[in-house]
């Protein structure tokens, strides 16, 4: 049987008096790629910020690992990695990454061991000893994933992961991506690149604070007989059909 991993249930969101998500309602299994698909402003950043608990749904109800969100509790079972990077300028790659293991509360021995690792995953090891403020963007991107990644999250979040990554990059980390799923952990990601799209198992196409869509990529293309992602995309935002 499947697991559930998130579930969101008619989460309508507000900023002031402005309406930004409408009744949105989700069932996400565990241990898949989940992804987002839409343009910049449809909602995705705020509702996987609402999925990790960094904000509070306006209404509705949402469950985390059989859990009601927010919660404190939850926060080490999750990875987020955000659109801007939060890292400390000053210090270098691997003093980030030391500094965010205690605070996650790994073990010393076991901290250097997993700091290798993710700096390998994401091609920075010939870089750890560097200054964060001497990093390029893309860099930065990197960094920031490897730190999501310190301590082995049952749920990893990822807003815009690839942005800045170059090609050759971006397919190692998306064929990271894919085994850890497989390995059973869930990983939720934010995107409006087509092929990145497809490379989810399951995906939610939203537009204008309103999930327009959902099914796996294949499902999406061919039930409406489209060839891309891009066609599907454009086929359900038009709004005068029926919602997957």
């Amino acid at each position: 049987m499947k697991e559930t991993s998130i579930i969101l249930d008619k989460i309508n969101h507000y900023f002031g008096d402005k309406q930004v998500l409408f009744d949105i309602n989700l069932n996400i299994e565990r241990g898949i790629i989940y992804g987002f698909l839409g343009p910049s402003g449809c909602g995705k950043t705020t509702t996987v910020k609402i999925m990790a608990g960094i904000l509070e749904a306006t209404s509705g109800a949402v469950q985390v690992l059989g859990e009601t969100m927010p919660k404190l509790s939850l926060m080490k079972r999750l990875g987020y990695m955000a659109q801007s990077d939060a890292l400390y300028a000053n210090l270098t790659a691997e003093e980030n990454l030391i500094f965010f293991s205690s605070l996650y509360g790994i073990q010393k021995e076991k901290s250097k061991e997993k700091i290798d690792e993710v700096m390998l995953l994401v091609n920075l090891t010939d870089h750890k000893s560097k200054l964060v403020s001497a990093y390029s963007g893309g860099m930065k991107r990197r960094l920031s994933l490897a730190m999501s990644l310190l301590h082995e999250p049952e749920i990893l979040i990822l807003d815009e992961p690839t942005v800045g990554i170059d090609p050759v990059l971006r397919k190692t980390i998306w064929d990271a991506l894919t085994s850890m799923a497989e390995r059973g952990m869930t990983i939720i990601v934010t995107t409006h690149v087509m092929d990145e799209a497809e490379k989810c198992r399951e995906l939610a196409m939203m537009r204008d604070g309103r999930l327009i869509a959902q099914g796996s990529p294949l499902e999406l293309r061919t039930g409406i007989g489209a060839s891309t992602i891009e066609e599907a995309f454009i086929y359900y935002g038009k709004g005068d059909h029926d919602e997957s």
